[in-house]
Formats: structure tokens, C-alpha cells, sequence
């Protein structure tokens, strides 16, 4: 079969079970099991495909991951997240549009705690927005900073989804997550002055507050002093480790999800119940990404065995591009991916492909990383089937889709200029990441 037949095959039997509704894993799973029995040789191939799975988990760089995920648990479920962001609003209210102030830098202060950009968004969004609403916002400052906070959990450290590109790309893990610090918070601050200034030029978005009820600084300060500084430890545990070089990526999630346990126990907001409501989300969530590499592994070897990689980038070389013209290209196709799949799809479909071809033309893997993480960060807002647009209209039901992509737009276009900006100064996205070499 010649490579392109290949390809077609492969990717028509995932672009099916896609369309029918089949979860992410189990479409991989599908395309395995047909290409194992075609280009592997039969029954020998479907064994080859069971050695795979084993091989593909059986990896200490994957234990970030479940580690990950549990703090954000933690912290979600014992309600310390809550207790934050509201602190982060007493310190704010002389900000004009203040909840829109507050979803931008409370959320962003969960995704450094959580990594996890659905639950920032469900929280922000039951919460913060439905608020906002009720008192009159826009709904582009009521949504749009919700929806967009969310997705600076793929950025910031702990963030499961570079843990995932790095062990699926080999991709140095460590230099991924303190790389996503940068444009994570480069993304807040733009975030933030945009609802401000939106909300100086244009009053009628969001209401005045009455400066004569707003609390001495004093009492301000304290909840943030109490709610929100001591949880900051579990972020210098995650990243400092890192940074100082005495710690790899899983020991620094181990510790912060020590960190994250004492805290709830500190707060004596850690019951039996919620412990155990931790783990078991914890579990459910690990297993599904587990198996979703699994798949991703073996597909990448059965395109690789069959030809279609090789003769994939000997098509592509035979244009020699050139390595920015390339790069352009990859982000461009991610970019168009992300209006229609997830993330993770997004990721085994394409890393096959793009990880050769950067290797040919002598890309720096680490600075395509992190520009490929920003390009998924923005399929999760982008129309028409994004991630975060899909939870806040679960969340926010009495608002029409159309307004809530509007209200997602200027967000996008923010994250745009980020991504081109990373794109043209490779020196200043790598800052962080050459600290650790």
C-alpha cells in the first residue's frame, strides 16, 4: 500500500469514529487495532500492539501527571480554590470592572494551582460570570476573561498537557513547564488590561462600584494574607525545585502535591470525604489520559512501520521549506485542528509528523513546544467546537452561542499576537527555559 493510501486509511478511520461520537481514546484504539492487523502482520501485530501499551505507561516521566492532577483535586474539592478567589476580590475592588479583574487573576492563580482549564472554567464561570450578568456586565467581560483564563492551565506549571507533549515528543519536560511560565503570564496581564481599559472606554460594560462601601485596605489585605500567600508555596514547590536544578519534573509534582495536602490539612478543610472524592476524580482523569497515550504510541508506530511518516516529510522536503516558514505551517495546521477536535487528538495526530521534520530542519524543540501549547491553548476557545466555549454555555444556559463566541473573540486575537510574538523573539520565549541548562 503506497504511504499516502496509508495515511488516507489511518486518518479517514479516526475522522469516522469522530463524527459517530467515539471518545478520543477508543477512536485511537480503533485505527490501532486495523493498522496492527495490516502493517504489523496479523495476530503478531495485534501482540505487538498489547507489548506497546505496557511499554508506552511504564514511564517515571509519566508520574507528574496523576501527581498533577491530584493537587488541583485537592484544592477543588476541600474548596480552598473558593476561598481565594474570594480573597483576590476583597484585595481588588477599587479596580474598574472588578469581578472581570478578579476572574483574570483568581484564575490565574487556579491554573497555577490546578492545571486544569475545564475545572477553572466551570468554577469561574457557575460563579463569577453568572454574577456578572445579574449585575449588568457585558457579556464580553462577563465570559470572554473566564473562558481565556482557563486556558492559561495548559501554560503554567502544574500543567498535565506539557507533561503529556513532553513525554510524547521527547520534548525535555522540565524546560516545558518553566518555559509556559512566560507566556502564561504575558497572556494575564494582557488579559487584564484589556478589561480595564475596555471598561474606561466604554462604561456601560461594567458598573461603578460605590467607593463608600468598599472596606479599609486593612481588612482587605487579611483574607488575601490568610487565603492566598500561603498557598503560593505549593507553586514555588512545583517550580522552584525545577529552576534550582535538585529536582525533576516528578519530584517537584510529588511535592507539590505534598504541599497541596498539608495546606488542606492546615485550613482543616480536608475531610474524609472530600479526601476520598480527590482520589477517585483523581484516578478516573489519570486513567483516561494513560490510555489515550497508549493509543498514541502505537499509532505512531504503525505509521512509521507502514511508510506514511517517512513518505509524509519526504514530501514535505522535497518544497525545502525553510525552518520558519515550517514552523508556520505546524502552528497553522494546529491552529485549524483546534476549531474542530481536542487537544489531546490534536497532539497524536499531528506530533508523528511535526517531530521528524523539526528534527530535519534543525528547529529548537523546545521553543516549538511551547509555541505548539499555545496554539492548542487556543483550539479550547476557538469556534466553532472549543472546549471552554462548550463549558460555559453548560454553565451560562440562558446565553446564546453566538454571544458567547463574541464575547471569546478579542481574547483570541490577544492570544494571537502572543503566539506571533513567541514566533519572531525565540530568545525571549526561551528565557526561562535556557536557566535550566
Amino acid at each position: 500500500m503506497i504511504w499516502w493510501q496509508t495515511l488516507l486509511l489511518l486518518i479517514g478511520l479516526l475522522a469516522l469514529q469522530f463524527a459517530i461520537g467515539t471518545p478520543v481514546a477508543f477512536a485511537f484504539l480503533g485505527a490501532n487495532l486495523v493498522g496492527a492487523w495490516i502493517f504489523l502482520g496479523g495476530e503478531a501485530g495485534l501482540m505487538q500492539l498489547t507489548r506497546n501499551a505496557s511499554l508506552a505507561v511504564n514511564s517515571f516521566a509519566l508520574a507528574p501527571i496523576p501527581l498533577f492532577i491530584l493537587m488541583g483535586e485537592l484544592l477543588f474539592h476541600t474548596g480552598l480554590a473558593y476561598r481565594a478567589i474570594d480573597a483576590v476580590e476583597k484585595l481588588l475592588v477599587r479596580l474598574p470592572a472588578r469581578l472581570s479583574c478578579v476572574s483574570v487573576v483568581g484564575g490565574t492563580a487556579f491554573a497555577a494551582l490546578s492545571g486544569s482549564s475545564i475545572a477553572n472554567t466551570a468554577m469561574l464561570g457557575g460563579t463569577l460570570s453568572q454574577e456578572m450578568i445579574k449585575r449588568g456586565y457585558s457579556t464580553t467581560l462577563a465570559l470572554g476573561p473566564t473562558m481565556a483564563v482557563g486556558g492559561i492551565a495548559v501554560l503554567i506549571p502544574p500543567s498535565a498537557l506539557a507533561v503529556m507533549l513532553g513525554s510524547l515528543s521527547g520534548i525535555s519536560i522540565s524546560q516545558l513547564l518553566i518555559g509556559g511560565i512566560m507566556p502564561g503570564l504575558l497572556m494575564a496581564v494582557s488579559f487584564l488590561a484589556f478589561v480595564i481599559i475596555v471598561a474606561q472606554m466604554v462604561p456601560s460594560s461594567a458598573p461603578r462600584e460605590d467607593v463608600r462601601t468598599i472596606p479599609p485596605l486593612k481588612e482587605r489585605i487579611m483574607p488575601f494574607v490568610r487565603d492566598v500567600l500561603p498557598l503560593s508555596g505549593i507553586f514555588i514547590a512545583v517550580v522552584g525545585g525545577m529552576l534550582a536544578g535538585i529536582a525533576t519534573p516528578t519530584e517537584s509534582a510529588a511535592l507539590g502535591s505534598a504541599a497541596a495536602l498539608i495546606a488542606t490539612m492546615g485550613y482543616r478543610t480536608l475531610t474524609p470525604a472530600n479526601f476520598i472524592k480527590s482520589m477517585v476524580e483523581t484516578t478516573k482523569v489519570s486513567i483516561s489520559i494513560l490510555f489515550i497515550i497508549v493509543a498514541s504510541t502505537t499509532f505512531s508506530q504503525i505509521l512509521s512501520f507502514s511508510g506514511a511518516t517517512t513518505g509524509f516529510i519526504g514530501l514535505i522536503e522535497a518544497f525545502d521549506p525553510r525552518p520558519a516558514i515550517l514552523v508556520a505551517m505546524m502552528l497553522l495546521i494546529i491552529l485549524i485542528l483546534g476549531c474542530f477536535i481536542d487537544q489531546i487528538s490534536i497532539m497524536m495526530i499531528t506530533l508523528p509528523f511535526f517531530m521528524p521534520l523539526a528534527q530535519a530542519a534543525g528547529v529548537e524543540p523546545v521553543w516549538l513546544g511551547l509555541m505548539m501549547l499555545v496554539a492548542i491553548e487556543l483550539g479550547l476557545l476557538t469556534p466553532p467546537f472549543g472546549i471552554l466555549l462548550m463549558v460555559m454555555q453548560g454553565v451560562s444556559r440562558d446565553t446564546a452561542l453566538p454571544k458567547i463566541y463574541r464575547a471569546a473573540a478579542p481574547f483570541i486575537l490577544i492570544e494571537l499576537v502572543i503566539l506571533a510574538l513567541m514566533f519572531m523573539a525565540p530568545d525571549l520565549t526561551l528565557l526561562l527555559p535556557n536557566l535550566l541548562k
